[in-house]
């Protein structure tokens, strides 16, 4: 816990480094320009083409007429562009998360090792394609995960809980392998991840529910959808920089373990020294007797 904590206000601190907030704004402009890019040119049709399929459906469109006289009329404008909103933002927040592990995370290690563990080996026990490997296989896994739970969002209280134990979960997979992937040999990280298992599950779900910061922006995009290309890019910055948070984080909590790993090692690797006995005086022989030798 006390490494868990030392490592956590260490990340928060590193956050206002000069060169981590310089370097979030490149994920940061990187996915705007994408974002704003497919919503300028298939916005329009894809929200049209959701509202024809909405419409298509007896259910909703019955539904739809009862909630307007009701008072709600302004229901059925806003529900095709919440509908694409909703289903385009787990794609931003895994966009969001690959574009950090590719372009801040070995910065920020760096960043780490260089004012903290500039004395700890580095033993080269990953590579960039594995990783990239590695977080396209988890990505997969957990964009399987989210689809598959999709129909218990609809249970009130499992909304807040799943969608973040999914992204902390792939935030746990890929940040572990990538802060660990230049310093630790591949038995080393198996071994930190045996060990630190539960505390780097924590702090991947923990950053998974900080990643969720971004949904009070689109409860304000309830009403104000017209305000949707200044909001993707905000939404995306607070994913930018609590991404760079977790890969501070895992970097701090990670490389500590590791150089207390390899002290427990090395402790053990020392044989104890030989003990030498005693020279036999004088005084410890007994008249007429033949002193003994040591044994």
């Amino acid at each position: 816990m006390k490494l868990l904590i030392d490592s956590f206000w260490r990340a928060a601190a590193y956050c206002l480094h000069p060169r981590v907030i310089a370097l979030s704004l490149l994920p940061l402009v990187l996915m705007g320009v994408v974002a704003l890019g497919l919503g300028y040119f298939f916005w329009a049709p894809v929200v049209s083409g959701v509202a024809a399929a909405l419409e298509s459906y007896a259910w909703v469109a019955s539904l739809l007429s009862w909630l307007e006289s009701a008072g709600l009329s302004g229901l059925r404008k806003f529900l095709a562009p919440l509908i694409v909103v909703f289903a385009v933002m787990p794609l931003i927040v895994v966009g969001s998360l690959l574009v950090v592990a590719a372009l801040m995370t070995p910065a920020m290690v760096s960043l780490v090792a260089e004012r903290r563990f500039q004395a700890l080996d580095r033993r080269h026990g990953g590579s960039a394609a594995a990783g990239a490997f590695a977080a396209l296989l988890a990505t997969f896994a957990a964009l399987v995960a989210l689809v598959i739970s999709i129909p218990l969002w609809f249970v009130p209280p499992l909304v807040l809980i799943l969608p973040p134990l999914i992204w902390g979960w792939l935030t746990y997979k890929v940040m572990t392998y990538d802060v660990l992937a230049e310093h630790a040999t591949k038995e080393e990280r198996r071994e930190l991840v045996k060990r630190h298992r539960s505390s780097l599950l924590g702090m991947g779900i923990l950053t998974g529910y900080l990643g969720a910061a971004p949904s009070l922006l689109w409860a304000s995009g309830v009403l104000f959808l017209a305000l949707a290309p200044v909001l993707v890019p905000v939404a995306i910055w607070i994913y930018t920089l609590v991404f760079a948070f977790s890969a501070l984080w895992f970097s701090h909590f990670a490389l500590s373990a590791l150089q207390a790993l390899r002290r427990e090692r090395d402790l053990a690797a020392v044989p104890p020294e030989p003990t030498t006995p005693s020279p036999v005086t004088e005084a410890d022989v007994s008249p007429g007797l033949i002193p003994l030798p040591p044994a």
